[in-house]
């Protein structure tokens, strides 16, 4: 359950990110520290930032200069890949198309999922079968975008991180719990306040409406120099969580919150973009996938068959059932506080209700 906090805890990760994979690591008291940290911030607030990752600045520049341009388009071009329910609700959405409880989010996005063939996970997965859609202006965008998969590779180094603060294991959240992965990754454009003296605004200023993540864990590369992302505390209050450079910003998911039977929460956020300037962001949205090794840089480009790249965003097995782990349940009290929950169903549900 989230606390009152003020501020977002920034935790420096290197020492997980270099013995994540040492046998030793639950020795080495530099990784326990981080350990500690994560724990505490997943307690706290389930939101952190991380810095010593080891994602090049080069890299996240590249991502970003990419998006901007591909939102810097005419809206007719933008539109050759319209999002649908056709599409598997992969593609682009518009202004608005976007909803959270009832309210259009002032937006426009990306969004992209793992590739699912026609009744690969049943009757459950059929409504989000299909391809995604790339754009081919700017070039070589699906190519930048799949440089971010060199955060499979952090993710899991994290999530490890917070299977050894909850008590379990290190690969507490593979195997079997994740290891038919799944993904979803959203490159989100936010317009700026309009300094017309109200003239041309919006309807309302919501960037994105309050909400949970539905995964385990989301990484979220921000704009610098623009704060939007607010994040709700116990009293209710919004937190900022600006941009910090060299960072990631990371936050827990509604499947987290029940593998840990609430010791962790998956905490309320929202953006509000009050700046002029356009904001973009790329959510990462990730649960650990064993399946998928770390590969080198030089693999994802231009000409390399993209279906060989390892996913954005591992989810859960899409069929997995999710509740409460043994060991959380020993640690609040032995009461399980959360019925079992499958993860494709809660997918679908929410895919369902977010589009117009």
């Amino acid at each position: 359950m989230a606390t009152d906090f003020k501020s977002i805890p920034i935790i420096d990760i290197s020492p997980l990110v270099a013995k994540c994979d040492d046998p030793k690591r639950v020795q080495d008291p530099d990784v326990l520290e981080v350990v500690g940290q994560l724990d505490q911030a997943c307690r706290e607030a389930g939101f952190f930032y991380v810095k010593g990752h080891g994602i090049p600045d080069s890299l996240i520049k590249d991502i970003k200069n990419v998006t901007r341009k591909f939102f810097d388009l005419p809206y007719e071009e933008k539109l050759k890949i319209k999002l649908s329910a056709a599409a598997g609700y992969r593609g682009y959405q518009r202004i608005g198309e976007n909803i959270t409880k009832g309210i259009p989010d002032m937006h426009e996005a990306i969004d992209c999922y793992r590739e699912i063939t026609p009744g690969m996970y049943g009757g459950l997965g059929k409504i989000i079968e299909g391809v995604n859609q790339w754009p081919h202006d700017p070039p070589n965008f699906k190519y930048e975008i799949l440089f971010f998969c060199a955060l499979i590779d952090l993710s899991r180094k994290i999530m490890r991180g917070i299977a050894l603060a909850l008590g379990g294991s290190a690969d507490e959240f593979e195997g079997e719990r994740a290891g038919d992965a799944f993904w979803v990754l959203r490159v989100i454009g936010y317009p700026g306040v309009s300094n017309t003296n109200g003239q041309n605004a919006p309807e309302n200023d919501i960037g994105c409406g309050a909400h949970t993540d539905y995964g385990l864990v989301t990484l979220v590369n921000q704009d610098d120099g623009i704060t939007a992302l607010q994040v709700r505390n116990l009293s209710g209050e919004w937190i900022s969580a600006p941009p910090i450079p060299g960072t990631f910003v990371c936050n827990i998911g509604d499947m987290l919150k029940i593998w840990s039977n609430g010791m962790y929460d998956s905490t309320l956020h929202r953006v509000i973009n009050t700046s002029p300037k356009y904001r973009v962001c790329v959510a990462y949205f990730y649960e650990v996938s064993p399946t998928y090794p770390f590969y080198a840089l030089s693999s994802l480009a231009p000409g390399n068959d993209p279906h060989t790249v390892p996913s954005l965003h591992e989810q859960p097995n899409f069929d997995a059932a999710v509740e409460p782990l043994d060991i959380c349940k020993e640690k609040t009290g032995g009461i399980k506080k959360f019925e079992k929950a499958v993860y494709g169903e809660h997918l679908a549900s929410k895919l369902e209700t977010n589009f117009v």
